[in-house]
């Protein structure tokens, strides 16, 4: 582990975020969850899906 990782944990650990940026966090991690569910559910639409070439590199 580098020695900045842990600078960075002493100083979240003494200003701990606010309850509402926590909420912000843990909405986007649901959201994220639901939309890979959903994917996994129904599939990669088809609309979703580029046409071309899959061996020409950009």
């Amino acid at each position: 582990m580098n020695p900045i990782w842990l600078l960075r944990a002493k100083r979240l650990l003494q200003n701990p975020p606010s309850a509402a940026r926590v909420k912000l966090g843990l909405a986007i991690a649901a959201i994220c969850l639901a939309l890979y569910g959903y994917e996994l559910l129904f599939g990669w639409p088809e609309w979703l899906t580029p046409n071309g070439n899959p061996r020409r590199r950009f």
